[in-house]
């Protein structure tokens, strides 16, 4: 913590407020006359479409690579750029200090407004600069009064009902009604009831969330199987089954439980458990590729980004998935979830399971990566996405 910010907190809050703000505009004094980052060249195309400002996990760029497959759609994705070492690709984004100027987003606004046709707003998330607004809806009344055609994307927590899901789900991250969990239950009412006001086509990343907004669209998530299906060693070459969890978010994942467990069955020499935190995510395929058993997460009831790339690489993925997201992917997509079904009372004796057959646990993981293939190498995403951006023609 800082001088400044640890004097600050001792300030009553009036003055605090004042001195941030005092602040921020001599920090903004450094952008006044700089060159601005560079915007992306406008494309041709008849549908130019714009994805921003999250980018979470990276999948605002890997859903505007499939946006671009279909005929006469050009993407771009934008991003509010957090540390240097976990930012994932995207084609122009701004670190939070431009973003905060209201130079830069005179010029992001101009930019959009002019550049593009279509607009995926993440989250909610403002994506035309700060302006003081809690979300995008004044940024989205901009967009739409210019002519563009706006969707909005859930990723799962910005949408999702904390208390609905613990009334539904035994062992719920949410059950226990903490500062988080609070903020969370406040977001999701709020970007529900934006929802329902804007009355705009709507996606989310996981099947899950369509209970939280049956109105809206799966949109499958994305990721090139390749550097994990090449960073792959053979299953169980090692002297022990190598178990890893690299948690996202730890209350969310479970992953005090997932420690506990697997903790015990490392010492009892069963597995070697490996506990992975801080990895960049351009080093994450060898980490799951080293790996035999990736055990996700345990309360949410969904898979994501990090099992999809787990099953691309062929390991033996173990997560609480849930019989009802089970069904909806069968009746969405045809396919069955490859994921080894687990949570608090079952993970250990799951686990050792695994490990004392490693033939049918091999056998099950072999599953992953025709799984992906067919529902996560962007293809079903451009099909979904395609209802939307797809010119259609009048008579």
């Amino acid at each position: 913590m800082t001088v400044s910010r640890s004097l600050r907190g001792h300030l009553p809050t009036p003055v605090a407020r004042t001195a941030k703000a005092v602040r921020a505009r001599l920090r903004g004094l450094r952008y006044a006359y700089a060159t601005l980052p560079a915007f992306p060249p406008a494309a041709t195309t008849p549908v130019r479409l714009l994805v921003g400002p999250t980018n979470s996990a990276g999948q605002g760029y890997a859903w505007a690579r499939a946006a671009e497959t279909l005929p006469g759609v050009a993407a771009v994705s934008f991003a509010i750029q957090r540390s240097a070492a976990f930012r994932f690709a995207d084609d122009y984004g701004v670190p939070q200090s431009w973003w905060n100027q209201s130079r830069w987003a005179r010029a992001q606004r101009e930019h959009v407004v002019a550049d593009y046709t279509h607009v995926m707003v993440e989250s909610l998330r403002p994506l035309l600069g700060y302006g003081g607004h809690p979300d995008a809806a004044a940024d989205i009344a901009v967009l739409q009064q210019a002519g563009l055609k706006v969707s909005l994307l859930f990723h799962g927590s910005d949408i999702r009902l904390p208390s609905r899901h613990a009334a539904r789900e035994r062992f719920s991250p949410f059950a226990e009604r903490d500062e988080f969990t609070e903020k969370l239950e406040v977001q999701a009412r709020r970007h529900a009831e934006l929802v329902e006001s804007l009355g705009l086509p709507v996606f989310v990343s996981t099947p899950d969330l369509l209970i939280d907004v049956p109105q809206a669209q799966w949109l499958p998530v994305v990721i090139d199987p390749a550097p994990w299906a090449q960073a792959a060693r053979p299953l169980f070459s090692g002297e022990r089954p190598v178990v890893v969890h690299v948690p996202s978010s730890a209350k969310l994942k479970g992953s005090a439980r997932i420690d506990e467990v697997l903790t015990g069955l490392h010492e009892r020499g069963l597995i070697e458990y490996r506990r992975i935190t801080g990895v960049p995510h351009a080093e994450m395929p060898r980490v799951i590729g080293a790996a035999d058993i990736v055990v996700d997460q345990l309360g949410i009831g969904l898979y994501g980004v990090a099992a999809a790339e787990a099953l691309a690489a062929g390991r033996i993925v173990v997560s609480y998935v849930g019989s009802e997201l089970r069904a909806q992917v069968r009746s969405l997509a045809g396919r069955e979830v490859p994921i080894v079904e687990a949570d608090d009372d079952t993970l250990g004796d799951v686990v050792s399971d695994l490990v004392a057959d490693t033939e049918s646990a091999a056998a099950q993981a072999a599953a992953g990566p025709g799984f992906v293939a067919e529902l996560h190498d962007g293809r079903r995403a451009a099909e979904v996405l395609s209802h939307w951006l797809t010119v259609k023609e009048t008579l």
